[in-house]
């Protein structure tokens, strides 16, 4: 994903190589090199699945990534076709995993790869004084990081943005072993007719959601039908992957990122958005897993961005809630271009803190010594009349989940997946009868949460599995109930994702979901809220309520469940968060 393009005043000669790997295998790479910037300069490198086109000496981008001031520093810029996609030679691999074993000198990876492509770099593009920063958004995020990995002498500094890291725990495909249906059907069914050395995509089939997604995917029926004649028909090798692994089993522990994030010699910027749909958790697990492995200098930077916002520098609002000033060009201008500069232009200590993390509901920026800051545990405990209160209360609440009638994950009709779900009021789930709402007393004072969060749900259910999606929510004088977090939690994997079991009907059983971290204040005046729910429709798939094979069970498999949440003194379902 390339940040927003802007007209640019430097004018470049582009150099088009086919760099060889250690394999013998060539990958397309394009260099835009300054023309009227004398000297020597640092080289930009992004690798990515998403085409390094356009293609062609004569045939220049618009604009590079980023901030103005890196083209006016008269920086190289690099992008590079990954391995087996548009003009590189080579077999794609989705998540292509990590090597655990060097068993030849041609063995490769991503990681070699790009070790391979910054020496090629430095040593045949003009006008480069040696040094060389990777940085991405997205899937180009995942591998500026795994570039980071054993890093070439060359590789100076790192900036992971949004990066793809775990596809079962908590990014883009699945959070904690419930599929994203949307987002990876229609990713898929574009990614998924990619050819090696033809540019663009050929998508497998066309998604016609005719304006009402949540229509479209109930007509889907179960997930078999996915790889039915007028959708994947079997030509897909991901999808039939997904099908084959739906578990957390060895073909997803080795594509998960940040416990190979060894050997991490560089600086690294790890970039990420508190209402990022794909990858707030790639974000602060790379961030986490880098700083607790290596020695390196790192730092976080998270704002009120969506997907990848961080590269339009006019961004200053999502989903009708404004932020304030201008946090995307304060981070181009005052946090990316420092810290790169500073590691290939400077001395290579960048003057920055540990992190650089936006307060919501304030709306201020903060520089942090790290992530996350010292704080105070709090629990809220569900109580009697749908209250939180500072201890139990009561007995239990019930609703009645039925896959026939899931509960959007956004209000009205909507085609494409909405990238401001995370932020919307959610007084529609809350005026339903398949939704638990709890809520605390109007504050008297601003109320700050900082860091990760997490629910304990003492359950019951009448059948043998359900989700549990629990959203935190802030609630204004005006009644409006912004989403501040939410997550889903597969209930048969609540013991282990490796090893699921079902529910045994009737039998309290406890379910911990943990939450992505946050940084939001609840100011005077305003309320918390907690919902409970157990589907989050089309934006995650159905759950049968049965202990099946959801990706090839069949209609017979799915019926209604009576959800129990428990709380009395001998099963206190609560939310726990660290307030300042």
């Amino acid at each position: 994903m390339l940040a927003a393009l802007a007209p640019q005043k430097t004018t470049y000669d582009k150099y088009e190589y086919m760099i060889p790997m250690r394999d013998g295998t060539k990958l397309y790479t394009s260099v835009y090199v300054p023309k009227d910037k004398p000297g020597d300069h640092p080289i930009m490198l992004e690798r990515t699945p998403y085409s390094a086109g356009p293609y062609g000496e004569k045939n220049q981008r618009r604009g590079h990534d980023g901030s103005r001031k890196f083209a006016d520093a008269g920086y190289i810029f690099a992008y590079q076709d990954v391995r087996g996609i548009h003009m590189s030679q080579g077999e794609f691999s989705d998540l292509r995993p990590r090597l655990q074993l060097v068993s030849s000198p041609k063995d490769t990876d991503e990681t070699t790869d790009a070790y391979d492509t910054i020496d090629y770099l430095v040593k045949n593009v003009p006008h480069n004084n040696g040094r060389v920063g990777v940085w991405g958004i997205s899937y180009p995020g995942g591998y500026a990081a795994m570039a980071a990995i054993d890093s070439h002498p060359a590789l100076k500094a790192v900036s992971p943005q949004a990066p793809t890291t775990d596809w079962f725990i908590g990014d883009d495909d699945h959070h904690h072993g419930a599929l994203f249906l949307q987002d990876a059907l229609e990713f898929e069914s574009w990614m998924g007719g990619h050819k090696s050395e033809v540019p663009g995509f050929d998508p497998l089939f066309e998604v016609d959601r005719k304006g009402d997604a949540y229509k479209f995917y109930l007509e889907l029926g179960p997930l078999k039908n996915a790889n039915g004649p007028k959708f994947f028909n079997n030509r897909s090798r991901y999808w039939n992957d997904l099908v084959r692994h739906n578990t957390y089993d060895e073909f997803w522990q080795a594509r998960e990122v940040s416990h190979t994030m060894l050997g991490v010699k560089c600086p690294v910027l790890t970039v990420g958005g508190w209402f990022d749909a794909e990858d707030m958790y790639g974000a602060l697990k790379i961030y986490a897993a880098t700083k607790k492995q290596n020695k390196n200098w790192n730092s976080l930077v998270m704002g009120p961005w969506s997907h990848g916002a961080w590269g339009n520098p006019n961004f200053r609002a999502l989903g009708g809630v404004s932020f304030g000033s201008m946090p995307s060009k304060y981070f181009q201008d005052e946090v990316e271009f420092p810290f790169f500069d500073a590691c290939l232009r400077g001395n290579g200590k960048p003057e920055l803190p540990g992190a650089v993390v936006f307060e919501t509901g304030r709306n201020e920026w903060h520089k942090l010594a790290s992530w996350p800051p010292a704080t105070k545990a709090k629990s809220y405990f569900m109580a009697d009349g749908r209250t939180l209160a500072t201890a139990p209360s009561g007995g239990s609440d019930s609703y009645a989940s039925d896959p026939a009638n899931p509960v959007p994950y956004q209000d009205g009709k909507l085609g494409g997946r909405s990238t401001s779900y995370m932020i919307a009021d959610q007084r529609f789930a809350s005026a339903r009868p398949d939704v638990l709402a709890y809520s605390g007393p109007v504050l008297d004072k601003d109320l700050t949460w900082a860091g990760p969060i997490k629910a304990d749900l003492w359950v019951t259910l009448s059948t043998t599995d359900a989700d549990f999606v629990v959203k935190t929510i802030d609630v204004d004088p005006s009644g409006k109930q912004q989403l501040v977090r939410a997550e889903v939690f597969r209930g048969k994997f609540r013991d282990s994702y490796v090893t699921p079991k079902p529910f045994k009907p009737g039998e309290p059983t406890l379910v911990s979901v943990p939450l992505n971290d946050v940084y939001h204040t609840f100011l005077k005046g305003h309320r918390v809220m907690v919902q409970v729910q157990s589907s989050w429709f089309p934006l995650v798939d159905r759950n049968p309520q049965t202990f099946t094979d959801i990706f090839t069970c069949d209609e017979t498999a799915f019926v209604k469940s009576t959800v129990t949440v428990l709380h009395d003194a001998a099963h206190p379902s609560k939310l726990v968060v660290g307030e300042l």
